[in-house]
């Protein structure tokens, strides 16, 4: 083995257990890992930035701009509209979602996707009084099954499809991924909707509306400023400063007239009451120092919380969220943006005890209060999505037929092999921006740039594996540990593996490190490497078994209440299920 096969192996060993443990973000240890090789000569200094400039990078940036879109172009939303005649009963009413989001997902990115439709289904939920629990899951895997029957779909079916064009001189078409993805896909959604979601359990308690995961009662208190407190004539923003920021004021009665989100610097009179979001103890050093008052016989209701100029909203926090891993206190949730943290859910539980110092995660549902009109775009700045009910709004109908005809164009473009797929969707983002379908501003805010840095970082260390001969000693290893198995079994077994570390890593990475292999092991037992990179881009999609190994699963986590292990009661038999479709049918397409 020589030193340079060495050096990766030791890089990329360190690099997959910094991405199971998950401490780090993904783009910073993949730079690391670039960087690493870089000085260690491995990778030269004048490839270190190239992958910036890969087709595959390009492809994944113009997809997630045309995805935002699509969205403003409201297309989608007037498609959910005609949803209303299939929810008579939770089968037709689950089989539409997971049929729309998975269409959806073959031509936009398939997190997009989801994330444009949940709020959607979550107000269909409600409506009917159907549990969230029973549907997200369900929607999340058909956005991933979607996204497989495309090259556009998904990043892993662009990647393969650029490194066939490095490695065998052309690349996989828009549609070649079809004949096994949009096969899987269909039989997968149809398995999820008939029998699957039998699996996940029914006690779940899912966000349908305000009502579901949050009881206002049990953080809403009233109190009167009494006569001679010494909080008269003081301000709210001092009332609140006492608390450290554990007090809210989201109220106040004053002369029978109720104020939702008074101002902070509104001076306290006697006889005020003060409507406060807090923790009981909080209230207690509160009473214990100050002459106020328990109103008698309260009971909160959320009409206490809004007026017509104030609102309340459900949001979940998105993966790549700036405000994963802060508080709102480091963040100063109130004075950077005019919302009042309510209350936050994490998997299906109330958080109520300290809440200015919970570190946001990845699917917590936040319960906000904020200027109505103001609201989902404030949330949608910091990396929220806003969920069930509330003003909800799907796209603002601004020029679809534009919209859809550029994107249109292009796919057709690309399929004929007239322009690269890079060139025909960069040239749809560029379309719409001078069009302002999209603004420059949010055409650059719609990018996720850990996910292009990742790409970016990635793929010279692919490539180092590969140059550096670790690629061939893998897969000569995968066929010694294989024996004499059939060559659909050796095509199963590298299946496996990319699904396996696809549960655990970025599918992105995943597919990066394992095209490299899959395309030495083809060689190795001389049969069509295009089976292989098949085999790797559907094994790299196919995360189903952790909350963790793909974007559209940790979107749902929160706001289906879902535990860890109810990824494995659904997913494992849907993984199961695929693999004995795709391989048979990568064989005769491909073979």
């Amino acid at each position: 083995m020589s030193g340079e096969e060495i050096t990766v192996f030791l890089v990329l060993g360190l690099t997959l257990l910094l991405f199971i443990w998950g401490r780090w973000r993904y783009d910073l240890i993949a730079l690391t890992a670039l960087m690493t090789l870089v000085l260690a000569g491995v990778v030269p200094a004048g490839a270190a930035f190239s992958g910036f400039g890969h087709p595959a990078v390009i492809t994944v940036a113009a997809v997630l701009v045309i995805t935002l879109g699509l969205r403003n172009s409201g297309v989608v939303g007037m498609l959910s509209r005609q949803l209303e005649p299939f929810t008579g009963s939770h089968l037709s009413h689950l089989f539409a979602l997971m049929f729309l989001v998975a269409f959806a997902s073959a031509f936009m990115n398939n997190v997009g996707a989801l994330a444009l439709l949940m709020p959607v289904a979550l107000e269909s939920a409600r409506k009917h009084g159907r549990q969230p629990a029973l549907i997200l899951m369900p929607m999340a895997f058909a956005a991933i099954l979607g996204g497989m029957s495309t090259m556009i779909g998904t990043p892993p079916n662009i990647i393969v499809s650029t490194y066939r064009e490095e490695a065998l001189g052309t690349a996989f078409g828009l549609f070649d991924f079809s004949p096994v993805g949009s096969m899987v896909a269909l039989m997968g959604v149809i398995f999820v909707g008939l029998a699957g979601w039998r699996f996940l359990p029914k006690d779940r308690r899912g966000s349908a509306g305000t009502a579901a995961f949050f009881k206002i009662e049990d953080y809403i208190t009233e109190v009167v400023i009494k006569e001679g407190s010494k909080w008269v004539d003081q301000r709210i923003a001092d009332f609140e400063k006492r608390s450290e920021g554990e007090v809210l004021v989201v109220g106040l009665i004053r002369s029978r007239k109720r104020i939702a989100s008074p101002r902070k610097g509104e001076r306290l009179r006697v006889d005020d009451i003060l409507i406060l979001e807090a923790d009981p103890s909080e209230l207690e050093a509160i009473f214990s120092s100050a002459d106020l008052q328990m109103v008698g016989d309260y009971k909160p209701e959320e009409s206490d919380l809004r007026s017509n100029d104030v609102g309340l909203i459900e949001a979940v926090v998105q993966p790549g969220s700036e405000l994963i891993g802060r508080t709102p206190m480091s963040l100063r949730f109130r004075g950077e943006f005019p919302i009042n943290l309510l209350a936050i859910a994490r998997q299906g539980k109330t958080i109520r005890r300290r809440l200015r110092k919970v570190q946001f995660r990845a699917s917590d549902v936040l319960l906000l209060q904020g200027q109505a009109d103001s609201l989902p775009e404030a949330c949608v700045a910091v990396g929220l999505l806003p969920l069930a009910g509330r003003n909800l709004r799907v796209g603002r109908s601004q020029k679809p037929i534009l919209a859809v005809g550029a994107f249109v164009a292009a796919l057709i473009l690309a399929a004929l092999g007239i322009l690269p797929a890079a060139v025909a969707l960069t040239a749809v983002v560029l379309l719409y921006a001078l069009t302002n379908i999209v603004t420059v501003r949010r055409m650059y805010e719609a990018v996720d740039w850990s996910i292009i840095v990742l790409l970016a970082a990635m793929l010279p260390v692919g490539e180092a594996l590969q140059s550096s001969g670790g690629s061939e000693r893998i897969a000569g290893l995968m066929e010694w540990f294989a024996g004499s198995l059939p060559d659909f079994a050796m095509l199963a077994l590298l299946l496996i593996i990319t699904m396996t570390l696809s549960d655990i890593i970025n599918n992105a990475a995943t597919v990066v490190l394992m095209a490299p292999i899959g395309l030495s092991l083809a060689e190795r037992l001389e049969m069509n490497p295009d089976a292989f990179l098949m085999a790797v881009a559907v094994g790299a999609s196919c995360a189903f078994l952790t909350p963790i190994g793909h974007q559209c699963n940790t979107l749902v986590l929160g706001p289906g209440g879902y535990q860890f292990r109810d990824y494995w009661r659904l997913g494992l038999p849907l993984e199961i299920l695929i693999v004995l479709l795709s391989v048979p049918l990568i064989m005769m397409v491909w073979s």
